[in-house]
């Protein structure tokens, strides 16, 4: 959305501030973050009726118009018509990678608004319609842009020789020699937590960008995402398994008389089973990572060791 509101490079030069953002009730734009940004620049958000596509027509020409002129050209499109028995039509196609992709998709944007011509322009292209177009624009400060649509906690932070502690974590940047002790506040885009922009408190300034220090590599992000991908795939699996194990069935009735279940297990096969889940449950309250008590002192106060009663106690 800041993209769309600012003119300059390499954005431009169609964009501006829009009279009002009419949104298909997408919950990631429904946001509060959304429109306390958009409220910030005196733009309403208007939450649209479901299942009402006429009333932003345009998007939807747009949409339709990259999937049926631009993705049905790439290779292993899967919108495409396929072959007799479901084979794609271009089998040793190879997969584009994420910058080709992205390559091919700028080259059509730009062919879109610099040399198509629709029938509804006129002869003129997007760009060409735009800029013949005698509507005044409203145009946003670049200093109103830095702030647009980042959350802030609320919280004060120091400037310190690591940084901003932030959630834990400590952001740098060069901007920050000789600025040790400053207050600041912190703000972020929701979801981007890479980057985040540094404001002084007492004057609301903006300082800088600010980066995570100590980031991880390449290599340990996908180890911690196949991780993450491998214990889903385990509860999955578990989940439909637990599913199956619950689901009980029950014989036919013909009379008046309590359900049979069809299912039946040995008391062992039950005592194994609770023994496992007993088992689980002791897991889950297990901490490993807690170090053992070592030995008491031996200043420590014992208790007394029980007295051994003697023979003539015993006797009598």
């Amino acid at each position: 959305m800041g993209s769309a509101i600012t003119r300059s490079e390499p954005f431009g030069p169609v964009g501006e501030l829009p009279g009002q953002i009419r949104v298909d009730r997408g919950k990631e734009f429904l946001c509060a973050t959304v429109t306390a940004a958009m409220g910030a620049l005196a733009v309403p958000v208007t939450d649209l009726p479901a299942y009402t596509p006429h009333l932003k027509g345009t998007i939807e020409a747009l949409n339709d118009a990259v999937e049926e002129m631009f993705l049905v050209s790439l290779p292993r499109y899967t919108g495409r018509q396929k072959l007799t028995g479901g084979h794609p039509a271009d089998p040793d196609a190879p997969p584009l990678t994420y910058e080709a992709f992205v390559g091919l998709l700028l080259d059509w944007v730009a062919w879109w608004n610099t040399r198509h011509h629709p029938s509804a322009l006129n002869g003129k292209t997007p760009v060409e319609a735009w800029q013949a177009d005698a509507t005044p624009l409203t145009d946003v400060s670049a200093e109103q842009l830095a702030t647009f649509a980042l959350e802030d906690d609320g919280r004060t932070y120091t400037i310190s020789t690591s940084g901003v502690r932030w959630r834990r974590r400590d952001y740098l940047a060069p901007w920050m020699n000789g600025r040790t002790g400053t207050k600041v506040s912190v703000r972020h885009l929701p979801h981007h937590d890479g980057t985040v922009e540094v404001f002084d408190t007492a004057t609301g300034r903006h300082l800088g960008s600010a980066f995570l220090a100590a980031a991880a590599s390449r290599e340990q992000i996908r180890s911690v995402q196949a991780a993450r991908t491998a214990a889903a795939r385990r509860l999955k699996a578990d989940l439909r398994a637990a599913e199956k194990l619950r689901r009980q069935r029950f014989e036919a009735s013909t009379t008046a008389a309590p359900p049979r279940p069809l299912t039946s297990s040995t008391s062992a096969q039950a005592e194994e089973e609770l023994g496992a889940v007993a088992q689980t449950d002791r897991r889950a309250l297990a901490r490993p990572d807690l170090v053992p008590h070592g030995p008491a002192p031996e200043t420590w106060a014992r208790p007394r060791p029980p007295r051994t009663p003697t023979a003539d106690e015993e006797t009598s």
